[in-house]
């Protein structure tokens, strides 16, 4: 089996940023408009009235500060509250291809790699922009690379579950060089008139190539020690969005065809299988607690990810062992602990150890030991 590496990762960041303040001045529009459309039904008790949210209320809840967004406009229309981005010809790429295509193009350039090295393409995200073709095919097209791609989809796991996969394929020699893209845009699933989730999702990409160690040259190499996955079935996060939608006509305006989640449930489920699943990592990677220098967590919720650090080191994790991301991000989905790996590893000392950690729908729950290793001379 050959030693597989992390020798490169890419990030793309969408051009609009919504802050917290703005999406609560259009949220309570909305509330405002609600309200007085069914006064009647309200006075009546046959409406529910709706409450406005806070910038505060989101922070506390979250942490999250801001998010950046494929389009602006349409989410703060208080007459519109979704994205406005139109469709593209089937000849065009298509958006989540673009964006694959950018986060890729900075994940090849930091692992010293063109298109020639890599011979497989997994796109591993939430939401797909389309059942078929894969999109996977179309940025593997759209790069110029000679093997093949498919899609996949373990919600927030999706990264970490496409590292085991490429990891694998490496390790056995099925691929030489393997590109792991995880094209999150959330926007398109958030229901912006929901006050309790309206404030989560931010989009954004990733990239990550995957290669064996004896091959890679790299400065940003990342030796894989460790990969385990856990799911374990729960409807308390859930999207029912599908190709079935269109048989009972009655259904398909129904809220759960978009992002829903019981938040306290699962805070109270995922964090301690999250804490769990990493301590079982770390100690079959051969390592102590104490060796672990980093933690790239996913970005979902800043209390989640104290809570979780906690469970494992008994005590608050500094902002340097478990950076976050998500103040300005938000929750990418899959992109979120990839982000956060991009972003703080370039300070890490040789030889430092740390893990990437998913946890999301499902449950599903992703953990990766990684070693920083020397770069070559």
């Amino acid at each position: 089996m050959k030693q597989a590496v992390i020798s490169g990762t890419g990030l793309f960041t969408p051009p609009h940023t919504i802050t917290n303040e703005e999406l609560v001045d259009s949220f309570n529009a909305y509330v405002e408009r609600f309200n007085a459309a069914n006064a009647e039904g309200i006075a009546a008790g046959t409406v529910t009235a709706l409450e406005p949210s806070s910038a505060g209320f989101i922070e506390k809840a979250s942490g999250i500060k801001s998010r950046y967004v494929m389009d602006k406009e349409g989410i703060l229309d208080p007459a519109r509250m979704m994205p406005r981005i139109p469709e593209r010809a089937n000849e065009e790429l298509s958006l989540q291809a673009e964006i694959c295509v950018a986060a890729a193009k900075e994940a090849l350039a930091r692992a010293k790699r063109t298109p020639a090295d890599i011979d497989m393409v997994i796109v591993a995200c939430s939401n797909m922009q389309r059942a078929y073709p894969a999109m996977a095919i179309e940025v593997q097209q759209a790069l110029g690379i000679d093997g093949f791609g498919f899609d996949m989809n373990v919600a927030c796991s999706s990264a970490t579950f496409g590292i085991q996969t490429g990891a694998t394929a490496v390790q056995t020699g099925q691929a030489r060089a393997v590109l792991v893209l995880n094209p999150e845009i959330t926007s398109g699933h958030l229901d912006y008139r929901d006050r309790d989730s309206h404030f989560i999702f931010g989009d954004a990409c990733t990239a990550i190539v995957i290669e064996a160690a004896d091959t890679a040259v790299s400065e940003h190499r990342f030796a894989i020690l460790d990969m385990k996955l856990k799911t374990s079935f729960s409807n308390n996060i859930r999207n029912n969005f599908g190709f079935m939608n269109r048989f009972d006509e009655a259904g398909v305006g129904q809220p759960d065809k978009l992002f829903k989640q019981q938040g306290r449930k699962v805070f109270k489920d995922v964090c301690p299988m999250a804490a769990e699943m990493i301590k079982n990592s770390i100690a079959s990677a051969g390592l102590q607690i104490e060796q672990i220098n980093r933690y790239w967590l996913h970005q979902a919720n800043l209390n989640m990810n104290q809570l979780i650090a906690r469970l494992i080191l008994g005590r608050d994790a500094t902002a340097d062992e478990a950076p976050v991301v998500l103040d300005t991000y938000a929750n990418t989905s899959s992109a979120g602990s990839i982000i956060a790996f991009h972003k703080h590893q370039d300070d890490l000392p040789q030889g430092a150890y740390g893990v990437i950690c998913s946890f999301g729908a499902g449950y599903s729950i992703g953990s990766v030991v990684v070693q920083k290793l020397v770069p070559e001379l």
